[in-house]
């Protein structure tokens, strides 16, 4: 069945870009017929140049990125901005007519859950709309631990169940770096916890992507498979949780 990942973050510039590229390229070099999107984007145009490079022109970039705003401010407050009332019903219809060109659909949501989209719907209200797996990105540093909780809260709120966290390496790495999933994994029951390495400065560019997938891809495979996803036995993440403590 062809399937949705909504690849979403604990703020903006935590990493969700160039997880979204990699688990693209990954799969697409694994034979899946997978595609990206960016429904929303403000500011530069870098992100959907870079899914762009790796899927092609077909879908067009109209496709790809159906609201496009060149300030760099919440897309809601872009749009009244200049007079336009952008619909929650609008954005569904983009995003369901490229699912129905692939296996799998990778979406790229714009800052954290709450950033308001439009008229009175926010990235939370896509996804709970939506019957898709969610991929919370998050940096692995001080303070990611209280940014994920509240973010996965909030998804589990509004009744999304099929959650992973990925932690993405930063460029200095500080003490809370070698604790922070093994938190979140003994206290967020049913999710899956990763962590990927850091990747360098300008890892989300179209040569580096290629050249780290492959040092990844065992993660990436892992973080795409739909059994990721599925909920774990409690039992199970507390004996999980107990052999990285030991």
């Amino acid at each position: 069945m062809s399937r949705i990942i909504f690849v979403t973050g604990t703020d903006t510039g935590v990493g969700k870009t160039l997880l979204t590229v990699s688990l693209l390229f990954h799969l697409r070099q694994s034979g899946v017929n997978a595609l990206a999107m960016k429904p929303f984007c403000s500011g530069g145009t870098g992100d959907v140049d870079l899914i762009q490079a790796i899927q092609g022109h077909d879908p067009p970039r109209e496709g790809v990125n159906p609201f496009y705003f060149p300030e760099a401010v919440a897309p809601l407050i872009a749009a009244r901005k200049r007079g336009k009332a952008i619909r929650l019903s609008k954005v569904l219809r983009a995003i369901y007519r490229m699912h129905e060109r692939c296996a799998c659909l990778i979406i790229e949501g714009s800052g954290g859950l709450l950033v308001p989209l439009g008229e009175g719907f926010t990235v939370v209200d896509v996804i709970a709309s939506l019957d898709c797996d969610v991929v919370v990105v998050g940096r692995n540093k001080l303070g990611t631990i209280n940014h994920t909780l509240l973010t996965v809260e909030a998804l589990r709120a509004r009744g999304v169940k099929r959650i992973n966290v990925v932690l993405m390496g930063q460029s200095s790495e500080d003490s809370s770096a070698q604790s922070n999933a093994t938190f979140l994994i003994e206290t967020l029951a049913n999710i899956e916890v990763f962590t990927l390495p850091y990747l360098g400065a300008g890892a989300a560019r179209i040569g580096p992507v290629k050249r780290n997938v492959r040092k990844i891809e065992k993660t990436l495979a892992r973080i795409a498979d739909p059994a990721s996803f599925s909920p774990r036995s409690s039992e199970g993440l507390r004996n999980q949780a107990a052999k990285r403590r030991d």
